[in-house]
């Protein structure tokens, strides 16, 4: 099912066109993207103000997250939880408040400015929970079931390897471990000139997969889809992005998956 998005864009093409856009997101939130940020986006999205108020401002600002899948997580005092594409850490801090002194949320990005501001803030703020690791989610430095949770906001859909990130999630996971992601998918499959488009994949639509096709690849991943709901309060802000959304459906969906 993945053969289109592997050979449609140039996968160097899209990391470098990712890795540009999201150096711009961490340095400089105030730009002008595809998407909304910040902490308007966040309280739209369903986080709740007094859980933000406890957060890095300086996250919030740079958070470009597309759904709030808390609900579905329900992360406990005490789990162990990846965060897959952390970039400045705004889901990351959340979490760490959600498993408290003896929990642990490991965040892995690929992309340096974002790390960087990320461990500033844990730093600054002396938030000790949390550990951070440039890795792409295609490949994880990290030992089989060792998460009860796996999270994710926005992310998948900028890589061009989905099954490989969902089968990383799965190994990584403890069986009845949870995935809980939000990502941008296509009711219908969009065309070439969008999917070849690597600004629009950065963008986090040329790489949107049409949603049955997305659900088939987590069973494929040997993990259980328990809930998939749309995000109608997501929207694009740019008239190619919102062209894109009206013709093709392209819209942002939480999700529960389990490990069995």
């Amino acid at each position: 099912m993945e053969s289109k998005h592997k050979t449609a864009v140039d996968p160097q093409k899209v990391e470098d066109k990712v890795k540009a856009m999201y150096k711009d997101v961490a340095q400089n939130p105030k730009g002008e993207y595809h998407f909304e940020m910040g902490y308007d986006l966040a309280v739209k999205l369903g986080y709740a103000k007094a859980e933000l108020a406890k957060i890095p401002q300086e996250a919030i600002d740079s958070f470009a997250g597309v759904g709030y899948h808390f609900g579905l997580a329900k992360i406990k005092k005490g789990e162990k939880v990846l965060d897959l594409g952390c970039g400045s850490g705004m889901d990351l801090f959340y979490t760490a408040k959600k498993v408290g002194d003896k929990g642990m949320v490991e965040g892995v990005d690929m992309t340096d400015e974002q790390l960087e501001k990320s461990i500033h803030l844990a730093e600054k703020n002396k938030i000790h929970n949390v550990t951070f690791m440039k890795s792409y989610i295609e490949e994880l430095p990290f030992e089989a079931s060792e998460f009860d949770v796996v999270i994710s906001n926005g992310v998948i859909n900028l890589s061009s390897q989905k099954l490989a990130v969902f089968h990383e999630a799965a190994r990584v996971l403890k069986k009845g471990g949870r995935l809980a992601i939000s990502d941008i998918v296509t009711e219908v499959q969009m065309p070439n000139q969008i999917t070849c488009n690597s600004t629009l994949w950065a963008a986090c639509i040329g790489g949107a997969m049409q949603e049955d096709q997305y659900k088939r690849l987590i069973q494929n991943a040997d993990l259980k889809l328990i809930e998939f709901k749309k995000n109608p309060k997501y929207k694009f802000i740019s008239e190619s992005a919102i062209n894109a959304s009206k013709t093709y459906g392209v819209k942002s969906i939480s999700l529960l998956a389990i490990k069995e």
